[in-house]
């Protein structure tokens, strides 16, 4: 089920609602950390100042530009980590189109979904955010100590959390939100092994940057398969 679902989603890439959501995403999460970035170097601007005092060395003007590189250096590395996972977040504020997108293709019998409300869909995007980032920027210190299994533990995290955050998106179109939970509960075994499945891309450069569309529209064909299933 979760491979013909894969293969059903991967057939529709070259779908332009599919483009124009991927465009969506990049374009928006490449300003997010731009914006982040720039208001990290103002906060430090403000601390430091143009000249600090130091112990024993007295008056430098130089503290400002080391921060300023040093933090240009951390936002480089962390991007590498966060630039999925805030992606993947922020496209799902556009993920109803690439349902309708699958919908119309493949279940063209179907009758019009109940769409999410604008200020719903801002509300679990921002949530997702904080819940996606957050577990990331934790998940690091996880690396760290072990650093074996360190793809292990970023598959196991992000799989569970898209496949959560992603089935539950496709669900709620068609039974609700609260109706959506109960069957990501019944299935979440089955769920987290489809997220996993999308995690496992998000290590190779370029080809991660697709995978929030492709999440999108497997978790709508998983959703329909469980459905005629139960």
């Amino acid at each position: 089920m979760i491979f013909s679902s894969f293969y059903k989603a991967l057939g529709q890439l070259n779908d332009p609602r599919f483009r124009r959501v991927m465009m969506f995403g990049i374009v928006l999460t490449i300003a997010l950390l731009v914006a982040v970035y720039a208001a990290f170097l103002a906060l430090i601007a403000w601390l430091v100042g143009d000249a600090s005092t130091l112990p024993l060395i007295g008056e430098v003007r130089w503290l400002n530009d080391l921060l300023g590189w040093s933090s240009l250096l951390l936002m480089i590395l962390l991007s590498v980590f966060l630039m999925v996972p805030v992606a993947s977040a922020i496209t799902s504020m556009f993920l109803e189109e690439v349902a309708q997108a699958v919908e119309d293709r493949h279940y063209p019998a179907l009758p019009p979904a109940k769409p999410v409300p604008f200020w719903d869909a801002v509300r679990d995007t921002v949530n997702f955010l904080g819940v996606l980032v957050g577990a990331n920027v934790l998940a690091l210190f996880a690396y760290a100590f072990l650093p074996f299994a360190a793809i292990f533990i970023f598959w196991a995290l992000n799989g569970y959390l898209l496949g959560r955050e992603y089935f539950q998106l496709a669900a709620m179109r068609r039974i609700g939100r609260v109706e959506a939970k109960k069957l990501r509960r019944r299935h979440r075994l089955r769920i987290w092994a489809a997220g996993t499945l999308m995690a496992m891309p998000l290590s190779l450069p370029l080809v991660n940057l697709v995978i929030p569309i492709l999440g999108a529209a497997t978790f709508t064909h998983l959703f329909h398969a469980i459905t005629r299933q139960d």
